[in-house]
């Protein structure tokens, strides 16, 4: 089985087990879109793909935060105000801009669903040298969702 076909199918899992939970942010409460921008997010060349968005949580000094991500062991959490220090106004604006929501919104979101999706990008507590095609996948998983 190839990485693309692991991460999909913890993925697909996460949303299934979170369609119940009000709180799940791969379930019901996450926008439509959402998932596509976070894969360009982890895929864009231009800012070091998901090693590059680390190393910035690394220069904001959150490197435990998001160490506990990539790791084996419990996600630390992350608040949307510290999301919002590491991706700039200006990214989370655009994603905002394209999702129709404020930034607050998508760094609240985006401080929920980062954590758990980094997590199963480095299962085995490694980050890999390339990532499955996330555009694709959020579309997956938006259609699953709807």
């Amino acid at each position: 089985m190839g990485l693309f076909d692991a991460v999909a199918g913890q993925l697909l899992g996460a949303v299934t087990n979170a369609a119940g939970d009000a709180g799940g942010a791969l379930g019901g409460d996450a926008p439509s879109g959402l998932l596509e921008a976070v894969g360009g997010l982890l895929n864009n060349p231009e800012t070091g793909g998901l090693q590059g968005l680390i190393s910035s949580f690394e220069s904001q000094g959150l490197g435990g935060v998001v160490q506990s991500w990539v790791g084996t062991g419990e996600n630390l959490p992350i608040s949307p105000e510290q999301i919002q220090s590491v991706l700039g106004n200006g990214q989370l604006q655009g994603i905002a801009q394209s999702l129709g929501l404020s930034p607050e919104a998508i760094s609240g979101h985006l401080a929920s669903l980062l954590p758990q999706l980094v997590d199963r990008l480095t299962p085995t507590g490694q980050v890999p040298d390339a990532l499955p095609d996330m555009s694709a996948l959020g579309g997956l998983l938006g259609m699953l969702k709807g």
